[in-house]
């Protein structure tokens, strides 16, 4: 099994005649992903990559039964394109483009409280995959392979380290999802972390956090509450100064709060296994 995402999910694509959303479209193909439109505004009625292109999201969920879609459209334009699709009665919104303003990422946010339905992952982020399944986004296939290991994480460049670490030790994965890195984000840790509390296909999990922030810390908190899941976390930027952003736009420590070590003392204290470097996560896991 796996989360969110799976062979049956009816995938568009925002921006599908562009270059990377184009590009990545063909990578989703070759997995195998239900790719069954697109969108671009003014190419309506052609077709792209074998799949029919809409003037809008409505049109392409009228047509194709779409119930999912992955966002490659440039920045001034992502807010939008995200609260299109959740109008459009789109549940699973993977939005890949990184540089959307704070502001208009908080008026997402709030466009989104009236349609509870629809999950937002990201921006900013490389989205998911179900190896062997399906994917929406960049995280390369070729370094994932089938399994019960889910995973959950902040950065992108981390995701493709551990999972291919995780692959070449044969240990696969039920779902990949990377949330993203920006202050203002749609699924958080602990959203995810519920989601594969649930799948019984999931039995281990590796959380991968970063500075800033308190959502590490939330998923702790559920976590402490009684998991099923045997879990190891890792917190990059324990050298990070304070005030100084590292990497992620929200990847910044303020005072006592989003610091490294308290992130690892709240998993510690849910007796969730802290890794020292990416190295030691299968060592603990197995």
């Amino acid at each position: 099994m796996s989360i969110l995402l799976d062979s049956s999910t009816r995938v568009i694509v925002q921006g599908i005649t562009g270059r990377e959303g184009g590009f990545h479209t063909e990578q989703m193909q070759s997995l195998g992903t239900n790719v069954v439109g697109g969108t671009s505004p003014g190419k309506g009625g052609t077709k792209h990559l074998g799949v029919p292109v809409f003037n809008t999201v409505a049109d392409a969920v009228r047509a194709t039964g779409a119930n999912a879609t992955g966002i490659f459209v440039p920045a001034p334009f992502a807010a939008d394109a995200i609260m299109e699709a959740a109008a459009a009665g789109i549940t699973l919104i993977v939005c890949i483009t990184e540089g959307i303003p704070i502001q208009d990422m908080i008026r997402v946010k709030d466009f989104l409280r009236g349609y509870p339905q629809a999950r937002l992952v990201g921006a900013n982020c490389p989205g998911l995959i179900t190896p062997g399944q399906a994917k929406i986004g960049i995280i390369p296939q070729r370094i994932t392979r089938p399994g019960a290991v889910g995973l959950v994480s902040r950065s992108g460049t981390l995701t493709y380290e551990v999972a291919s670490a995780l692959s070449a030790a044969g240990m696969g994965q039920s779902t990949i999802v990377g949330i993203g890195g920006d202050p203002v984000l749609g699924l958080t840790f602990r959203d995810v972390v519920e989601l594969f509390e649930k799948d019984p296909a999931t039995t281990h999990l590796v959380l991968i956090g970063e500075i800033g922030g308190s959502d590490e810390e939330h998923a702790a908190d559920l976590l402490a509450k009684g998991s099923r899941l045997k879990a190891v976390a890792f917190i990059s930027g324990r050298t990070a100064p304070e005030g100084k952003r590292m990497g992620h736009a929200g990847a910044i420590i303020s005072g006592n709060r989003g610091t490294a070590r308290s992130k690892e003392e709240a998993f510690r204290k849910a007796g969730v296994q802290v890794a020292e470097t990416t190295d030691d996560i299968v060592g603990m896991l197995s």
